[in-house]
């Protein structure tokens, strides 16, 4: 309703030529009218302008498009009524609401097909029933006098009779193998779908035959067991032994008693507007709907999760107190909006960090949670946030899949680092191969040997070993000398044909010049490397090659 009451505002602004976003303006003004009766609103003025400023944006962006077309539909009218299907899409595709679109129409002297708009919106409506758990909605068809008695808190086992039985929304006497049906107790301590939580699961147990929950809910002051009768037969009066699936209500509880850490860690890190909208509790996940007007960043999520974390870990007793609604609120106890309680309520403490009116179930300990992950968040409408999150196993379950995605990221990267370093290596020595091809031109002759000596800046010296080789083909009889200088290093390769290591040794060679460079090294008779430190030094190390050479020559 107050969304509808800003864009019909927006609107008449636009029409009164009113340039960009103009109502959040107002709030400051009112602020002051109302003077002492103004004082919550002046408290949160910020958080009003910044609510209103986005709706109006966000509603603006829309508005002119939504006219465009709205404008086009009347103009195209042969009579004075918009059918009702034009005014659904408005509604659902733009923002429009069937007001302001009858508002427009009206102004243009037109009318709406409500009856059409209505249809459109039942059909959608169905739409969203069929896509429900169990596609036929019988509680609204089924009345039952009877009032089902939990008794679930203690525990997950019971005792009791069977009153009513359901098949297809109409009542029956009896139930054979097979047949799926909602069953009413007189007492039980399966949990009905209430406040987020998941109904309960498991096994109506009699002496002729076995009743398979699979869901529970509330009908009326009655709670309906929705299954199967899985053998035997099932008759009305029937006694039964009623037990709840213990290990998917331990999780549930789990999940649900880490919504409440959630509610509370929220508030402290963004801040005391954010409000529960909504929760979903199930065995394996929970998820947290909640106002907050933007993305929760990375960080925040972050300080979050280890926020609720360090409250699992002081393991605070989970204390249930039944008390009067007026007491519950003087204990500080946060109450959902739009929630009905009874005179009496459950108050849920989880120590000082978080109080909170809950009728559902809870774990003993926030101990027991174990270790709670968030998985996801994002916005699900205006002004709407919501987390996805794990407890216990499951958010075991997630850290491993995360830890083995992250070890399988690592090992396809660096797989490709080691196809790229041998690519890369390949490509060094075809550099290398080519390099050596023109360094032939500095082959000289001493004492009718041929011997080259070079040096190369920024080679790689792990291809001067295949350089080397490479020129030894070529010359097929000499001596070869090569330096290198890559940053502050210095490489030495020396290389001897074998029909000279009589006369040469390449680690002699190697050795002598290293010695100039501030190294040292050695090797093989035909093949010696060697490092250095003095890359000024080289030029002169090198022309001592040819002397040293020909004294051996």
């Amino acid at each position: 309703m107050l969304r509808r009451i800003i864009r019909r505002a927006v609107r008449h602004g636009n029409k009164l030529g009113a340039q960009g976003a103009f109502f959040y303006k107002l709030v400051g003004i009112l602020a002051q009218v109302m003077g002492s009766a103004g004082e919550e609103l002046k408290k949160q003025q910020a958080l009003v302008e910044k609510v209103l400023r986005i709706e109006e944006e966000n509603f603006g962006r829309t508005l002119d498009r939504g006219m465009t077309i709205l404008n086009e539909a009347l103009d195209s009218l042969e009579g004075k009524e918009l059918d009702g299907e034009t005014v659904f899409k408005l509604y659902d595709t733009y923002g429009f609401p069937a007001d302001l679109t009858n508002d427009v129409a009206r102004e243009r002297d037109f009318t709406i097909d409500e009856a059409g708009f209505e249809k459109a919106m039942e059909a959608q409506r169905q739409r969203a029933r069929e896509a429900g758990q169990f596609g036929t909605d019988y509680n609204d068809a089924i009345k039952v006098d009877a009032q089902t008695e939990f008794c679930g808190y203690a525990g997950t086992q019971g005792q009791s009779s069977v009153v009513a039985m359901f098949v297809d929304g109409e009542e029956v006497e009896a139930l054979s193998a097979g047949q799926a049906a909602i069953v009413v107790l007189e007492e039980t301590p399966f949990y009905a779908e209430s406040g987020g939580q998941c109904g309960d699961a498991g096994v109506l147990k009699t002496a002729s035959g076995l009743f398979k929950v699979q869901d529970t809910q509330k009908l009326g002051n009655a709670i309906a067991h929705h299954g199967e009768l899985a053998e035997g037969v099932l008759a009305k009066a029937d006694q039964v032994e009623a037990n709840v699936d213990a290990e998917r209500r331990a999780a549930i509880s789990l999940n649900h008693s880490a919504t409440h850490l959630l509610h509370a860690a929220l508030r402290q890190v963004l801040g005391e507007h954010v409000a529960q909208k909504g929760s979903l509790v199930k065995p394996d996940n929970l998820r947290f709907d909640f106002s907050h007007l933007e993305a929760v960043t990375a960080q925040e999520l972050k300080e979050v999760e280890r926020l609720v974390n360090a409250q699992v870990r002081r393991n605070h007793v989970i204390q249930t107190d039944i008390m009067d609604i007026e007491s519950a609120k003087q204990k500080g106890a946060m109450a959902l909006f739009g929630e009905k309680y009874d005179d009496e309520v459950r108050v849920l403490s989880m120590g000082d960090f978080s109080t909170e009116l809950c009728g559902g179930i809870h774990a003993a300990n926030t101990g027991d949670i174990g270790l709670f992950k968030i998985t996801s968040e994002g916005g699900i409408a205006a002004g709407i946030r919501r987390i996805e999150a794990v407890t216990g196993e499951s958010a075991l379950d997630v850290v491993d899949a995360q830890t083995r995605n992250f070890e399988s990221k690592l090992n396809d990267a660096a797989s490709k680092a080691k196809a790229l370093e041998k690519e890369i290596q390949q490509l060094k020595d075809k550099l290398a191969s080519q390099a050596s091809a023109s360094l032939t031109d500095q082959v000289k002759d001493i004492a009718g040997i041929k011997v080259l000596v070079a040096q190369l800046d920024g080679a790689d010296n792990k291809a001067l070993r295949g350089m080397v080789d490479d020129l030894k083909n070529q010359l097929g009889s000499g001596v070869i000398m090569l330096g290198n200088v890559a940053g502050d290093k210095v490489g030495l390769i020396a290389g001897v044909t074998k029909d000279l290591t009589g006369k040469v040794k390449a680690g002699e060679l190697v050795n002598m010049v290293a010695q100039q460079v501030g190294g040292k090294g050695g090797g093989r008779p035909d093949m010696a490397q060697a490092g250095g430190s003095d890359a000024g030094a080289l030029p002169a190390a090198l022309e001592s090659v040819d002397a040293w050479l020909a004294e051996r020559l």
